[in-house]
């Protein structure tokens, strides 16, 4: 049973997310803005929070932002609701640390699905953390305590879905992993339409990579297929 934050100005939809969370075990708190929404973060610190985007005087983005400077919630799971589909929107909440991103209307077992996801993410460390060892191929070591890259002398710090995801491409290092396989890996779910989650989420990856790797490349988009990871 875990403590779920639900920050939603639409009544209807708070409170049918509130009906089934709760159906699931866990404890539901509400807040309708952003404000009260924050406001409540901070002061029962739930283990995740669902938070809509658009929302009058302040955004899911904002709320988003400020959770992530919070020292007490920065680690907290977000998975963000919003009627934005653009690409752009989602580089956005990614780029602020969101966890996950689902586009309205979606279906509400969908939505339980990735909580549980979520939450079991957060209950464990990596699994290449589990020595307690640094993995190193070539120049790359993966640093799985603080999900951390480092190449060479470098270190370049990511979300824990991107160091799960370049976890995954590591491990299989020289071979492809499939779009479907990295949902199902990483998400524990494996929708046909959720395709483009992965690659913002490599797209972003390749861009933090990008500072630290003097123009190397370690990802290889095989198109129609999935990634691949090489040194």
């Amino acid at each position: 049973m875990s403590k779920i934050l639900v920050i939603d100005d639409d009544n209807a939809i708070n409170e049918l997310i509130k009906i089934n969370l709760e159906l699931e075990g866990h404890v539901v708190l509400q807040a309708f803005d952003g404000i009260q929404g924050y406001a409540l973060c901070k002061q029962e610190l739930p283990a995740l929070v669902v938070l809509d985007v658009m929302m009058p005087e302040v955004d899911g983005f904002t709320v988003a932002q400020r959770i992530r400077k919070n020292e007490e919630t920065k680690d907290t799971p977000i998975l963000m609701l919003t009627a934005l589909s653009q690409l752009n929107d989602k580089v956005t909440g990614f780029d602020i640390g969101v966890d996950d991103y689902l586009v309205k209307p979606f279906e509400m077992e969908e939505l339980k699905v990735r909580v549980r996801a979520l939450l079991k993410r957060t209950n464990q460390i990596p699994k290449s953390a589990s020595t307690r060892e640094l993995l190193t191929l070539g120049e790359v070591t993966l640093m799985p305590e603080t999900y951390s890259v480092k190449i060479n002398d470098k270190v370049v710090k990511l979300t824990p879905i991107e160091f799960d995801i370049f976890n995954l491409l590591f491990q299989n290092h020289g071979n492809m992993v499939s779009s479907a396989q990295i949902l199902k890996d990483i998400w524990g779910y494996s929708p046909d339409d959720d395709i483009e989650t992965i690659r913002v989420h490599i797209r972003h990856m390749r861009t933090k990579l990008d500072k630290i790797s003097n123009g190397k490349k370690y990802i290889t988009t095989i198109y129609g297929g999935g990634y691949k990871f090489s040194v």
